[in-house]
């Protein structure tokens, strides 16, 4: 999620990152975006950002076995933000979010909820990439913010079957801002519709640690 590659070449990169979790000590990953303007590879990179989304504690409460009524998530899409991309299962280990492998792919939390059931569906995704540039959410952040309220967001199903969202909210939170409070109660935690949250790093990019010094959190309510 870092904008290492463009540190590299002397440029001081500022810009505003959603479907994670977020504290200053910790990182989520994204897709990188073809030159097309299209992220539909599913070529996944071999360095790491260093500069992601870094989710600390989250606390996410296990849910009953036999709960489950959404589907497994293979794929998200977005037209209007350039995203077709392939979705890896992730976990949550000791409190803390696994980064998404690679620029080309966006990252399902598999303690959260699964499409289409009722609950918090996160997801997380690089904003860009080391010796990669933009990954697949760098159009959700500001400057770009190519999603707006009542956009869809499409999760496909490995039942073939596809799940419509629509855009609810977004912002941009400060590290300040991300308490445990703030993670498990607005970004992270569950609640009672099916929902998506799409997480990735926004605001300034700071080259001395590496990191964006923001979080942008996209929420979305299934629609279909």
């Amino acid at each position: 999620m870092s904008l290492h590659y463009r540190a590299r070449v002397g440029a001081l990169v500022r810009l505003g990152m959603i479907v994670m979790v977020i504290i200053a000590s910790s990182s989520l990953g994204a897709l990188a975006q073809d030159g097309g303007g299209t992220t539909g590879s599913a070529a996944v990179g071999e360095i790491p950002t260093t500069g992601g989304v870094r989710p600390g504690p989250v606390g996410v409460p296990p849910r009953a076995v036999g709960r489950r009524v959404g589907v497994e998530p293979v794929a998200l899409r977005s037209e209007q933000a350039s995203v077709d991309a392939p979705i890896e299962p992730l976990q949550i280990i000791n409190g803390v979010m696994q980064n998404p492998s690679g620029p080309f792919v966006v990252g399902w939390y598999e303690q959260t909820a699964k499409p289409g059931e009722p609950g918090n569906a996160v997801m997380a995704g690089h904003v860009d990439y080391w010796n990669v540039g933009p990954a697949i959410f760098w159009e959700l952040p500001p400057p770009r913010q190519a999603l707006g309220a009542g956009d869809p967001i499409v999760v496909i199903g490995e039942d073939g079957s596809e799940l419509t969202y629509t855009v609810e909210w977004q912002r941009l939170y400060e590290l300040a801002e991300l308490t445990v409070e703030t993670i498990n109660g607005e970004i992270v935690g569950p609640t009672t519709e099916p929902s998506l949250t799409l997480i990735t790093c926004g605001g300034a990019f700071d080259p001395v640690s590496g990191q964006y010094l923001s979080r942008y959190v996209v929420r979305a309510t299934l629609a279909s």
